[in-house]
Parts: C-alpha cells; sequence; structure tokens
C-alpha cells in the first residue's frame, strides 16, 4: 500500500473518530427532566394535575430553552417511596437526565434527596409539604407549599373568628402531623381547645369511625387535613354521618378542597373555611387566563397541584436562560435561588437561604358561583415564608 494511501486512510479514520466525537455533544443538546408523580393509586389526582400542567407549560412557551431542547421522561411511582427510589436511580444513571421533578407525597421525595445528592443534580418537589424536605439535600427546590405555611394561618384565623372548640382529624404520616402541631400551636395559643384528635391511615382511610367520635365531641369546628386527592371521599362520609347537618364546619389547609374535586363534593362543602396558596377563583388575569387555557386543554379545573408543576416548569425553564443552557447542578440551583415571578396563584419566590417557597396565602370559603362550588378568597397573608424554618 502506497504512503499516501496509508495517509488518506488514516485521515478517515480520524474523520469517522471526529464524527462519533461530535455525538455525545449533540446528545447533550437534549435537557432530560425525569418527571416521577403517582399516575396510579389514592394519589392519581395529584399526578395528572402536575402532568398536565407541565403539558401545558411546554404547549405555551415551546420545547426549547436557551438552544436546549427539553425532554420529560414520565415515571409513575403511585406515591410509593421504594417504586420513587427506583426510578429515581433508572432516571439518573440510564436516561442520563439533568434535573428530577414532581414527587407527589413527602415520603417520595425524601426517597430520592440522597441521589440528587449524590448525583449533584435538582430535585424539583412539585407536591409533596412537609416543612423538613428542603433540608434533606442542597440540590432540593420546591415550588408547592410547606403545610406550617396555611396550618398556621387557619389557626389563627379560627380563634379570631369565635371558634372556641375544635376537633382534628389528619393523615397519619409527615405532613399530616405537620399541619397538626402547626394548627395546634396557634390555636391554642390564642384561647383555643382541641376536644378530640385523631389520625387516620395515608392508604385507602375509611373516615367513618373518626367521624363519628368528631360528631360526639361535639366541637364548633373540624380542622381536617387529608393529602390532595381524598378530600371528595372525605366530605362523601362527612355528609353521610350527618356532620354537615349538625352545625360542624369544616376548617384547615386547603387541601381538603382541592379544586378539581370540588364541585364533586356538593352542598355539604359550602362554607367551609380553609387557608390555601390557590384557588380556581383567584382573581388575577393571569389566573384566569391560566384557567381558560387549561380547562380548554384538558376539560377539567386546575388545582393547587397544577400550579405547583405550572411554576416548577417556569422555574426550570428560568434557570436554564440564566445558566444560558449550562445544566450543571450547582450552576442551576445557584440559578434558582432568589428567583422571583408572577404565577397564577400571585406574586412567589424561592428563598436564597432555604430553596423553599414564598408566597401568598389566602383564606377562602367555599360558595356557590355560576351554579359551581370555588374557594373564594377574602383575606390575603402576603410573603409567607415556611414557619416551620423561620424559627430555626
Amino acid at each position: 500500500m502506497s504512503i499516501s494511501r496509508m495517509l488518506s486512510q488514516a485521515a478517515l479514520g480520524a474523520a469517522i473518530l471526529g464524527t462519533l466525537a461530535l455525538v455525545p455533544a449533540r446528545a447533550q443538546e437534549t435537557v432530560k427532566i425525569g418527571l416521577i408523580l403517582p399516575m396510579t393509586g389514592g394519589q392519581a389526582s395529584t399526578g395528572k394535575q402536575i402532568d398536565n400542567a407541565i403539558k401545558l407549560y411546554m404547549q405555551q412557551n415551546g420545547d426549547t430553552v436557551a438552544g436546549k431542547k427539553i425532554e420529560v421522561i414520565l415515571r409513575d411511582d403511585a406515591a410509593l417511596p421504594d417504586n420513587t427510589k427506583r426510578l429515581a436511580q433508572e432516571l439518573i444513571v440510564n436516561d442520563k437526565v439533568t434535573i428530577i421533578a414532581g414527587f407527589g407525597v413527602t415520603p417520595a421525595a425524601l426517597a430520592a434527596a440522597p441521589l440528587a445528592t449524590q448525583a449533584k443534580i435538582p430535585e424539583v418537589v412539585m407536591a409533596a409539604g412537609t416543612s423538613v424536605i428542603t433540608e434533606r439535600s442542597p440540590y432540593i427546590v420546591r415550588t408547592s407549599f410547606t403545610l406550617p405555611q396555611s396550618s398556621t394561618i387557619i389557626g389563627d384565623w379560627a380563634v379570631k373568628n369565635g371558634i372556641k372548640k375544635v376537633a382534628t382529624l389528619t393523615s397519619d404520616y409527615a405532613p399530616g402531623n405537620d399541619a397538626l402541631a402547626s394548627f395546634k400551636e396557634h390555636f391554642t395559643a390564642g384561647g383555643g381547645e382541641i376536644v378530640e384528635e385523631v389520625k387516620v391511615p395515608l392508604a385507602n382511610p375509611d373516615f367513618a369511625p373518626f367521624l363519628q367520635r368528631m360528631k360526639d365531641a361535639k366541637p364548633d369546628a373540624m380542622f381536617v387535613f387529608v393529602p390532595a386527592g381524598q378530600g371528595g371521599n372525605f366530605m362523601k362520609q362527612y355528609a353521610e354521618r350527618g356532620l354537615d347537618k349538625s352545625g360542624i364546619k369544616v376548617i384547615g389547609p386547603g387541601d381538603v378542597m382541592d379544586d378539581d374535586l370540588l364541585n364533586g363534593m356538593g352542598d355539604a362543602a359550602l362554607g367551609a373555611v380553609t387557608a390555601h396558596i390557590y384557588s380556581a377563583a383567584h382573581p388575577s388575569q393571569m389566573n384566569k387566563d391560566f384557567v381558560a387555557a387549561y380547562k380548554k386543554a384538558f376539560g377539567s379545573r386546575p388545582g393547587f397541584m397544577a400550579v405547583s408543576g405550572y411554576d416548577g416548569m417556569h422555574l426550570i425553564y428560568d434557570a436554564l436562560k440564566k445558566t444560558g443552557g449550562k445544566t450543571d447542578g450547582d450552576a442551576l440551583i445557584g440559578a434558582m435561588k432568589g428567583m422571583k415571578w408572577e404565577s397564577p396563584r400571585g406574586p412567589i419566590s424561592i428563598d436564597p437561604d432555604t430553596r423553599d417557597i414564598v408566597q401568598n396565602v389566602y383564606i377562602r370559603k367555599v360558595e356557590k358561583v355560576d351554579g359551581e362550588l370555588y374557594n373564594v378568597e377574602f383575606q390575603t397573608f402576603e410573603a409567607v415564608k415556611d414557619p416551620g424554618k423561620t424559627k430555626k
């Protein structure tokens, strides 16, 4: 073989190698988001709302940011933390995701936390509401809420509005314990009395026997926390047991009166007063547009989980814009800290110290508007940080 031919073959080989070397670089132009949500089981409505809202955000804002193509890989963990951990590992190791997001319940968010730390990638929590979550990894950022944000406020409101005796019913896991502790601290500090306290199982709860205890205690109101998706079943049994006729009103954080289930609860829900971060009836133009677009796309009303998912995608998109498409975890987390924007729920920001959400909390009452049930806001507490952290 001539020297010139050998040289030309070597040059061709080098060109092929050069082309192969470009393939991974091209692959890196895609930012993969591993979305882990409960799409089946008791928390399925949470997963559906967040998934819908993410689809809506991408329809409205495109699937390219800072020159990067956005790809969402959805996995169903059925709100089981063992599943969450396995799926997070697969997404990080096999799918090479840049970000993990979603997390319908607290145990799921906590199961993924060590993996986010190990891989040094952001974990964007779009649902789970226990105060401690963001402390479990320096890579966790939350766009949903914490239970103390709303439970402290409804505790203060109740005692100032003539409610003296309260029975509590909360789901027996970390968010329920957060909600109960925050409410009790504020309600009793104002002179209120807890006359009955029950905790119900998280999975497939039968509320009926607990509701009888509530009725027998003859409180002025019931403080209720059940996770999103369980409010409809709770209110059905509340009405069946005649508590709506007994004058015992429902108060609590807003999870129990979730917008996507509210219309199905019937008139038993009328008058329920809750403190929460979002209502489909929030009167801003941005929210009216959001609700209309969501209804048009999915045929249903968005709830607080939908707005948390929508804002989660906004956070990811804006962080990528801020880094100029740089995708390493530290750069993205640095970009997310202190970020502020106007959401359909009102003004929100990410606390630069805790990586938790700061937002308005609204007191709302269930009323009938144009033949439909809505949580109508009547009082606003602005820029509420997580009280669970501000005390530390």
